[in-house]
């Protein structure tokens, strides 16, 4: 594996994002906790937690090896070059050949190998952790170790090579800056098929059941927020225009889609709640994921107005088809991403990002927009019919669903033993 010289400002700043990315689960957990009943806060914190745990270790043990390996081969899955570390350096090299654009056969880094695995693996831990919003109040915590365990080298390893390591949808030129497939759509899609799964929770959507302490899901949304700095402007793996770019794009697009949610909420509903206005911020931080590094302009703010919009009108859909998606992943995950990967056909820009392409708005033509199409809803179809039939086989045998008498006595108690507040 060629080296290249390591660039300090670069490792600086990915060291920085890094961090900022692995702070966002327990952010989530927040975000979470905050919007579910008082008896069921342990469990959800829990999970978002132990998925630190198990995830990292089966990262380094062999995921990133599955995602990364064969980087820029055009193939469906890596191999097991960097199987339990092997070969990842404190150096910088070149993956595959050549310089990495869009749909190009290798990346430089110009940072420690090491570190880049560390940067990936803050993704793969928090995408999983996003399935937990549709899962809430009823699944067993065994259950979900083992899932996010199979999901994890099941479907997020292939679909992040397809994306992210040169893979077949970087081959055919659809663009994903920092994770709108790969994260959002493929954790959406997996939300989406294990609520159906697991069924309605007791007494939904008849008995009301209030957030137990909106401040923390407040609270969540603002470290969501400042880590997505990592996430996104994190994705240019450099400390340059283009992380610049990402950032100013990041921040905008959350601003904007908060005022769309709040917008449309208040013509429907008539009063602007908190939670709409935490909601609408994470979906427009969802949906310029795809697109920050690759848009400029006032791209970004008309990205995430949309968003915030569509998006709270998509939370109709789980009452409409009867799927009980607790805290709303579809709704916020699903259609946000399937939104930014989308719109970026329309606004990407190769004078914001000479490694991307054309856009229909930039006078690309219609090929990005097409490309987008297609990885995303490959994605979703990927990940929804793999996610269900793992969660399936689990379902068959350990069982996925917690009894009628622990759901009623919460997770807490049920699954940990624990409360989190004293009564």
């Amino acid at each position: 594996m060629p080296e290249v010289p390591i660039d300090a400002g670069n490792t600086a700043w990915m060291l920085i994002s890094t961090a900022l990315v692995l702070f966002m689960t327990p952010g989530l957990a927040f975000f979470y906790g905050g919007m579910v009943r008082s008896k069921n806060v342990l469990g959800m914190l829990m999970q978002n937690f132990f998925a630190m745990g198990i995830l990292g270790i089966l990262w380094a043990l062999i995921v990133f090896s599955l995602a990364f390996g064969k980087f820029g081969d055009g193939g469906w899955i890596g191999n097991m070059d960097f199987f339990a570390m092997e070969d990842v350096t404190q150096k910088g090299a070149i993956l595959g050949q050549g310089t990495w654009v869009a749909g190009g056969a290798g990346l430089t880094l110009t940072i420690p190998l090491i570190l880049f695995c560390a940067y990936q693996m803050t993704f793969a831990i928090i995408t999983p952790a996003l399935i937990t919003g549709s899962t809430a109040d009823r699944m067993k915590f065994r259950a979900y170790v083992v899932f996010i365990s199979a999901w994890l080298i099941l479907v997020y390893a292939p679909v992040a090579h397809w994306v992210f390591a040169g893979g077949w949808l970087a081959k055919l030129g659809a663009l994903d800056f920092a994770g709108g497939a790969v994260v959002h759509i493929n954790a959406g899609a997996a939300a989406l098929a294990l609520c159906i799964l697991l069924g309605k929770r007791k007494g939904w959507p008849e008995t009301p059941m209030h957030p137990h302490s909106l401040p923390w899901t407040m609270i969540g949304t603002g470290i969501l927020w400042f880590g997505w700095a990592g996430f996104n402007a994190g994705s240019a793996l450099a400390a340059d225009g283009i992380a610049a770019q990402a950032l100013f794009n990041t921040f905008t697009a959350a601003s904007a889609a908060m005022i769309g949610w709040v917008i449309v909420e208040t013509m429907k509903d008539g009063k602007p709640t908190t939670l709409g206005a935490a909601s609408g911020a994470v979906a427009g931080l969802v949906a310029i994921t795809p697109c920050a590094g690759f848009v400029g302009g006032m791209s970004g703010i008309l990205i995430g107005l949309v968003t915030g919009g569509v998006c709270f009108l998509a939370l109709g859909l789980k009452h409409r088809f009867g799927f009980d998606d607790s805290l709303d992943v579809v709704g916020v995950h699903l259609v946000g991403g399937l939104l930014g990967s989308i719109l970026l056909g329309f606004f990407a820009t190769t004078k914001v990002n000479a490694g991307g392409f054309d856009g229909l708005f930039a006078g690309g033509g219609t090929d990005l927009l097409l490309h987008q199409v297609i990885a995303s809803f490959v994605t979703l179809a990927f990940s929804f019919a793999v996610s269900f039939a793992i969660g399936k086989v689990i379902d068959l045998t350990i069982g996925l669903r917690v009894s009628e008498e622990d759901e009623e006595i919460g997770l807490d108690l049920s699954q940990h033993a624990e409360t989190a507040y004293a009564s």
